[in-house]
């Protein structure tokens, strides 16, 4: 069922940072939509882990939900908070950090 939403609740107000729980010493996540045009994943970070450098074949953004976050895109590092949003480049490495403990919705249309 390509393009469908799984693992959320459908016509119904919700908050997204409360779809996902912080997990001690661990990365969390929650895949909503993966095809082959879009990726919608929520992550819940705890303070310290991180998503060592990477690359993506689509653009990538992230909303962080909760928390703050830092995010380093071709070397350049950049503190999200609460409600910031930024684009990762496709094909540019980056990283994601647990600043402090955050949660965040990555966006990849590809």
């Amino acid at each position: 069922m390509e393009g469908k939403m799984k693992n959320i609740k459908k016509a119904e107000i919700l908050q997204l940072k409360e779809q996902i729980g912080y997990l001690d010493g661990q990365i969390a996540s929650k895949t909503l939509v993966q095809n082959d045009h879009v990726s919608l994943t929520l992550f819940a970070f705890e303070k310290d882990e991180e998503i060592s450098t990477h690359e993506s074949g689509g653009d990538a953004m992230v909303t962080v939900l909760d928390g703050t976050g830092r995010i380093t895109i071709d070397g350049t590092v950049h503190i999200l908070n609460t409600g910031d949003s930024i684009v990762m480049p496709a094909k540019t490495p980056h990283a994601v950090y647990g600043q402090e403990r955050f949660k965040m919705l990555l966006t990849v249309v590809f």
